[in-house]
C-alpha cells in the first residue's frame, strides 16, 4: 500500500511515482496544491524552486496570491489545470476533480500506466463532490471520529438567513469564520435577497473579489476603511460585518455576533455568549459523509490522512470494521516532523 500512496511526516500526500500533494517532498517532480488553505500550501516556495511542475486550479492560484502574498515571477511557474482535463507525465496521468470545500478546491486522481487509479480526496463536503472510483484511496479525516455526526435534520443555510435577518433589526451583525467559508455565507445571504451592505477588512475583501472573479455572487461589498462603512459600524446601522475568526476577540464585542463552524454536531446553532451564537455550517464532511464516500468509491485499500486530520486512526478503524476494507492511518507515528 505504501508504494502506491502514503502520507509523510511533514504532511505530503504521495500518489503513484511522481506526485506529492499539499506539502513539499523532495524527489517528487510534481507538486499539487488541492486548495488555498494554509495547511495545504506548506513548502510552496520550495516546490516552486525544486519541482518540475506545480499544479493547481486557477482559482486556487488566485486565492494563494492574496492569502500568501505575491510570489513575483515564480507565479509564472505555477501550471493551472481545469477540472477533468488530465496532464500526462512520464507514464502517469494526473487529473483534478471538483471538491466541494472552498473555491477552487480539488480532488486528485493519478492513473498508472497499468490503469490503476489512486485518489486523494483533499478536504471536501460530500454534497456536491463527485465520488471517484479507485483502487487506492487517501481520504481526509477532519471529522473522522464516530462522534462527529450531524444528526439534526435542519436546513442550515435557511436557518442562517433567518438568524441574520432577525438580528439586522437591531443594527450591525458581525459574522466570523475562515476564508472561503465567509464568502460562502455572503453567497447564501445574497441568494436569499438579504440586501444590506457587506462590510469587511482588506484581506476578506480581496478574497471576496477573487471569488467574484470566478463567478460567485456575493452582494454589495464595502471596505471597513471606506466612509460609508465607517458610518454604518459607528452608528450600528443594519449591515453584516465579515471578519476572520482570528478577529473574534477584538471586534463587534457589544453587537449581535454569529460564528460559523463545522465543530458543532449536536445542534444546528447554540448560544456561546450574551449576543453570540455558533452555527453549524461546515465545509467538511462529517463522519457519515466520509464513510459514505469510501463506500461509494469502492477502493481495495484506504489510507486516512493522519497529519492534517485529527481522527485518522479512528476513521481507519471504522472503515475496517464497517466496510471490511483494509485501511491504515498515515503517518503512523505520533511524532510529526515539520518542514523549515
Amino acid at each position: 500500500m505504501i508504494e502506491k500512496a502514503t502520507v509523510t511526516q511533514r504532511g505530503a500526500v504521495l500518489l503513484g511515482k511522481h506526485v506529492a500533494c499539499d506539502a513539499y517532498e523532495e524527489n517528487r517532480p510534481l507538486r499539487v496544491v488541492t486548495h488555498a488553505h494554509a495547511d495545504h500550501t506548506g513548502g510552496l516556495r520550495w516546490s516552486l524552486r525544486e519541482c518540475q511542475k506545480v499544479l493547481m486550479t486557477k482559482a486556487t492560484r488566485d486565492l494563494i496570491e492574496v492569502l500568501e502574498g505575491p510570489f513575483g515571477k515564480r507565479l509564472q511557474d505555477i501550471e493551472t489545470l481545469e477540472f477533468e482535463k488530465p496532464l500526462r507525465f512520464d507514464g502517469e496521468r494526473i487529473t483534478l476533480f471538483k471538491a466541494q470545500h472552498i473555491l477552487g478546491a480539488a480532488q486528485v486522481l493519478v492513473e498508472s500506466e497499468e490503469g490503476e487509479r489512486i485518489v486523494w480526496t483533499g478536504d471536501f463536503r460530500l454534497e456536491g463532490t463527485p465520488v471517484l472510483k479507485c483502487e487506492t484511496l487517501v481520504v481526509e479525516s477532519t471529522y473522522g471520529n464516530p462522534s462527529c455526526k450531524r444528526s439534526f435534520d435542519v436546513d442550515i443555510r435557511k436557518l442562517l438567513v433567518q438568524m441574520v435577518e432577525e438580528r439586522l433589526k437591531t443594527g450591525t451583525v458581525y459574522m466570523f469564520g475562515y476564508h472561503g467559508k465567509l464568502q460562502e455565507v455572503m453567497q447564501i445571504l445574497h441568494d436569499a435577497d438579504v440586501e444590506v451592505p457587506f462590510v469587511m477588512p482588506e484581506k476578506v475583501y480581496q478574497v471576496s473579489k477573487v471569488c467574484e472573479s470566478h463567478g460567485m455572487k456575493l452582494g454589495c461589498l464595502t471596505l471597513t476603511t471606506e466612509k460609508q462603512a465607517k458610518a454604518l459600524l459607528e452608528e450600528n446601522l443594519p449591515c453584516v460585518a465579515f471578519y476572520h475568526m482570528n478577529s473574534r476577540g477584538s471586534v463587534g464585542l457589544s453587537n449581535e455576533r454569529i460564528c460559523v463552524s463545522g465543530w458543532e454536531f449536536h445542534r444546528p446553532s447554540r448560544r456561546i455568549g450574551t449576543k453570540e451564537h455558533m452555527v453549524a455550517l461546515s465545509d467538511h464532511s462529517d463522519f457519515n459523509g466520509l464513510i459514505d464516500y469510501v463506500r461509494q468509491a469502492r477502493p481495495k485499500r484506504v489510507i486516512t490522512d493522519n497529519h492534517s486530520g485529527r481522527h485518522g486512526e479512528a476513521l481507519a478503524k471504522e472503515i475496517r470494521r464497517q466496510l471490511k476494507i483494509p485501511a491504515v492511518a498515515m503517518p503512523c507515528k505520533s511524532y510529526q516532523a515539520t518542514f523549515s
